[in-house]
C-alpha cells in the first residue's frame, strides 16, 4: 500500500522536468523490484529514449530508432497497448539497441504513455534482466494496478516535456533576440560597412590593441564585440566599461579593483574589470574621457600586462586584449595636454573607423526593417511597416544620432502608430515641425566663382526656418558630445549660460 503512495508523491511534487522523469521511472522500477527500464517519445525521425536507468544506461539515452525499424517501443506507441515480450525470441525486439550493454534483456514489460485526450505520444519500458526473467510481477490485477498509476504519470510526464519544450524556445528565442542585438550596427551591405567588418576580421587574427574611433551611436562597442568574437579570446569574457559615466575615483577601482580596508566602506576584497576579463577582452569606451592620472596605469597593462588593485603594493599579472574607442579627437587632446602620446600610441596600434550613418545611406532602409522587426519579435505584437512616403522621409534624414537615433526612433514610433502602417503624418509625433532640412550637393570652395557671400543656387536652407536651424544645430552639438553643454557650448563659440537659455528656449531636454 505504500509504494503507490510514494509513487504519487514522486510525479506530484516535483516540476523540474528531468528529475520528474527519473523519479518516475525509478518508482515504477521499485514497484516491479528491477532495475533496468526507460522512457520513449514520438518524435519526427522516430522513437527517441528520453531517460534511462540501470547499469550502461547512457548507452540507450538519447537513442533514437526509426519509424520504419521493428521495435517494441514503436509497436506499443502505434497501437496504443500495453505488452510483454520476450528478449531475443520476440520478432518486434530490437536487439541491436543492446549490442554495447554486457547484460542483456530478458523479459520487457512495456506500457503506453498517454495524454489527457487519449492519444498515445511515448512508452515506458520496465527491463528485467534475471537469469530466467521471473522477476517481474505479471499478475493481470498487478498490471492494471500499474497501468493506472502510469497513466497518471503520463499526464505529469507529458505536461513537464510540454513546459521543457517551451522553456528550450524560450531560451532559443533569448539567443535570437541577443544575436540580433549584437548584429545591430553590422546589419547592411553597403561598401562602407563591408570595409569596416573585413578590417575588423583582419583585426580578429591577432592580440593587438584595437582603437575603435567614429561618432556616437555609430555601433563601436559592437564592433568590439565581433572582433572579440571571431577571435581566438571568444571563449573567454568580454567586459566593456564606458570611461566617462563614472566619477574619476571610482573608475580606477572599477578597472583594477581593490583590497578590504583599502578605503572607507571597502567592506571585501573586490576584483577589478582587467582582473575579470583575464583571458578575454576588456573594451574602454570613452578612452578620451578617461583622466590623465589613471592613464598611466593602463599603459602598464599594455607593457607589463600587470594590474596593481587598490590597497596591494604587489602587482597581478592579467591576459588581457584590450580594445578602446572614442569619439573625441586624441590627437588634439594630446595638445591640450589631455591624453599621454604615448597611451595614444599603445592604444592605436590597430586603427578602426566606425562610419556614421550618412555615409553608408544604402543601409537605412535594411536597418528600419531590422529594427521593426526586432521589436515585434520582443513585443509579441504583429510587425509594423512605413509607407512609401514615410519611408522616403525618413530615408532621406540625416540622423545626426546614427544607429542609436534609429533605433530609438523605431521604438517610439511603433508604441505611438495605432495602425499596422505608419504613414508620413505619424512621423510628425517624433519629427517636431517641418523635415530637416538637406543639400542634395555642396557647393565647394574649388568651385571657380565661389562667393563667399553669396547662398549659391543650389538653396540649402528650403522650408527651413530659423527655429528649425537653431534646434538642429543644437541637438547636434550634443549628440556629437554625449550632452556634455559646456563642451557644446564651447564648440559654437558661445557661453555656456547663453547655450543653456537657448536650450530652455527651444525646449530642448535629454
Amino acid at each position: 500500500m505504500d509504494k503507490p503512495f510514494d509513487f504519487y508523491r514522486a510525479v506530484s511534487e516535483e516540476l523540474d522536468p528531468e528529475r520528474l522523469q527519473r523519479k518516475f521511472l525509478a518508482a515504477l522500477l521499485d514497484l516491479q523490484n528491477v532495475e533496468r527500464g526507460s522512457i520513449w517519445v514520438r518524435s519526427p525521425k522516430g522513437y527517441t529514449c528520453i531517460e534511462a536507468v540501470g547499469e550502461q544506461s547512457q548507452n540507450i539515452k538519447s537513442m533514437t530508432l526509426a519509424l520504419d525499424q521493428s521495435s517494441i517501443v514503436g509497436w506499443v506507441i502505434e497501437n496504443g497497448k500495453r505488452t510483454v515480450a520476450e528478449a531475443g525470441k520476440d520478432a518486434r525486439h530490437f536487439w541491436q539497441a543492446e549490442r554495447n550493454i554486457d547484460i542483456k534483456s530478458k523479459l520487457i514489460l512495456c506500457f503506453p504513455l498517454f495524454l489527457t485526450n487519449g492519444e498515445v505520444y511515448g512508452a515506458v519500458q520496465i527491463i528485467d534482466t534475471s537469469a530466467g526473467g521471473s522477476q517481474l510481477n505479471l499478475e493481470p490485477g498487478y498490471l492494471e494496478l500499474l497501468q493506472q498509476l502510469i497513466d497518471i504519470g503520463s499526464i505529469a510526464l507529458s505536461n513537464s516535456l510540454a513546459f521543457s519544450r517551451q522553456a528550450q524556445e524560450n531560451q532559443k528565442l533569448r539567443q535570437t533576440l541577443e544575436a540580433m542585438g549584437d548584429e545591430d550596427a553590422m546589419a547592411g551591405g553597403s561598401p562602407a560597412l563591408l570595409a569596416v567588418r573585413k578590417r575588423a576580421a583582419e583585426y580578429a587574427r591577432t592580440d593587438f590593441p584595437v582603437l575603435i574611433t567614429g561618432e556616437s551611436g555609430t555601433g563601436k562597442e559592437l564592433l568590439a564585440r565581433e572582433i572579440h568574437r571571431l577571435s581566438s579570446r571568444s571563449a573567454g569574457p568580454f567586459l566593456a566599461q564606458n570611461c566617462s559615466c563614472i566619477p574619476d575615483t571610482l573608475l580606477e577601482s572599477e578597472l583594477f579593483g581593490y583590497e578590504k580596508g583599502a578605503f572607507t566602506g571597502a567592506l571585501k576584497a573586490k576584483p577589478g574589470l582587467f582582473e575579470s576579463a583575464n583571458e578575454g577582452t576588456v573594451f574602454l569606451d570613452e578612452i578620451g574621457d578617461m583622466p590623465y592620472a589613471l592613464q598611466a596605469s593602463i599603459l602598464r597593462v599594455i607593457q607589463e600586462g600587470e594590474i596593481k588593485p587598490i590597497g596591494n603594493s604587489r602587482p597581478r599579472k592579467v591576459n588581457v586584449r584590450i580594445i578602446s574607442a572614442t569619439n573625441r579627437d586624441l590627437q588634439s587632446e594630446i595638445e591640450r595636454d589631455n591624453f599621454r602620446e604615448d597611451l595614444f600610441y599603445r592604444l592605436n596600434v590597430l586603427p578602426l573607423h566606425a562610419p556614421p550613418l550618412r555615409e553608408r545611406p544604402e543601409d537605412i532602409a535594411l536597418l528600419l526593417d531590422h529594427f521593426l522587426s526586432r521589436q515585434a519579435l520582443k513585443l509579441s505584437t504583429p510587425r509594423k511597416k512605413f509607407s512609401e512616403e514615410a519611408l522616403n522621409f525618413l530615408l532621406e534624414y540625416e540622423w545626426p544620432g546614427n544607429i542609436r537615433e534609429l533605433e530609438n526612433f523605431v521604438k517610439h514610433i511603433i508604441v505611438i502608430t495605432p495602425g499596422e502602417v505608419i504613414e508620413r503624418e505619424d512621423l510628425a509625433h517624433h519629427f517636431i515641425k517641418s523635415p530637416p532640412c538637406r543639400a542634395e550637393q555642396k557647393q565647394t570652395s574649388e568651385e571657380p566663382d565661389a562667393d563667399p557671400n553669396r547662398a549659391g543656387d543650389l538653396s540649402f536652407f528650403d522650408e527651413c526656418s530659423w527655429e528649425q536651424l537653431d534646434r538642429r544645430y543644437i541637438l547636434y552639438l550634443l549628440e556629437k558630445n554625449k550632452w556634455n553643454i559646456t563642451r557644446a557650448a564651447k564648440q559654437a563659440g558661445v557661453n555656456r549660460s547663453t547655450f543653456d537659455s537657448r536650450m530652455k528656449k527651444l525646449d530642448i531636454r535629454k
